[in-house]
């Protein structure tokens, strides 16, 4: 007997449980795009209300521009161009704290993810239908858009340290400071992933960040360096970043082939100019594996 005269279904025979039918979600792309812009936006909505950090992030690279800029320029003095023009040490500068001013913001952007951890709302996005991989790509999103907005502010203040406002210059500055801010924040992602408590976040950073920093040449010419110290900037990824700020503003300066040696070396592997080309080819890989490496731990350890 399959069913009554009422057209019901029959009842089920005792003992046996009935279980409802479930659907394993399928990999969407569109889906994990969305969830993507999800976790943008949320960075976008948290840097907009934080007026405090807005304004704390931009101290430090105002004190290196203006204050250490000028002082050791006058130690160092400027490099003589064409027709009696100069290339002064605060241009030389300008990129190299335009670098420094979105590593700290974009590896504080990638290390917030402990402090997602520690108030539930990490495992809240894990455990929604999305890759692990779709969150992380929407964090080093958001994290690369907040630090690169803020650097506009010093992208401003170029005329005043004597590099001059060339609109396709600035549009090159700006793309070059988001690849490097998303290779930070993935970087920063990375090292969150291992970290549990906040208090040891920001020494981790500091250890970490600060090197990186001063070992990319954003403070220093890369010539005539000692032995060992054009090796550390050579393994530094985060000198493939800065050189090409470098190159990409004294593109706009009027100086001699001399000059421009002095100030913008180039990075140079055993006698071969390593081309802009592969420098920026050598930040996308260093990105993609470190968003790699950050998925693969938070898959393991949440």
């Amino acid at each position: 007997m399959t069913a009554d005269l009422g057209g019901r279904q029959p009842a089920e025979p005792a003992g046996r449980v009935s279980t409802a039918p479930t659907r394993v979600p399928v990999f969407d792309l569109r889906h994990e795009a969305r969830a993507t812009l999800v976790v943008w936006q949320r960075e976008l909505i948290r840097f907009g209300k934080d007026r405090t950090r807005m304004a704390s992030s931009l101290v430090q690279p105002l004190l290196f521009l203006l204050v250490l800029g000028v002082g050791l320029g006058s130690l160092v003095g400027s490099g003589a161009g064409p027709a009696g023009g100069s290339v002064r040490f605060t241009a030389f500068l300008f990129p190299g704290v335009l670098a420094m001013s979105v590593g700290f913001t974009a590896a504080f952007s990638g290390i917030s993810m402990v402090w997602d951890r520690e108030f539930g709302f990490l495992r809240e996005m894990l455990v929604a239908p999305v890759s692990t991989t779709a969150i992380l790509t929407g964090k080093c999103v958001g994290g690369a858009t907040v630090s690169t907005v803020q650097s506009v502010v010093l992208l401003a203040l170029a005329g005043l340290v004597g590099v001059p406002y060339s609109p396709v210059m600035l549009l090159e500055l700006v793309g070059l400071l988001f690849l490097c801010s998303f290779l930070i924040v993935a970087l920063g992602l990375v090292l969150a992933a291992r970290v549990k408590q906040v208090q040891s976040a920001f020494p981790l950073v500091q250890m970490i960040i600060t090197p990186m920093i001063f070992l990319s040449g954003a403070l220093f010419p890369l010539s005539g360096l000692p032995g060992w110290l054009t090796v550390l900037t050579h393994v530094n990824p985060m000198t493939y970043a800065v050189e090409p700020m470098r190159s990409v503003v004294f593109d706009h300066l009027r100086v001699d082939a001399a000059t421009r040696a002095r100030f913008d070396p180039g990075i140079v592997w055993g006698g071969w100019q390593v081309p802009l080309g592969v420098q920026l080819a050598l930040v996308v890989v260093g990105s993609v594996v470190l968003l790699a490496v950050a998925v693969a731990r938070f898959a393991r350890t949440e």
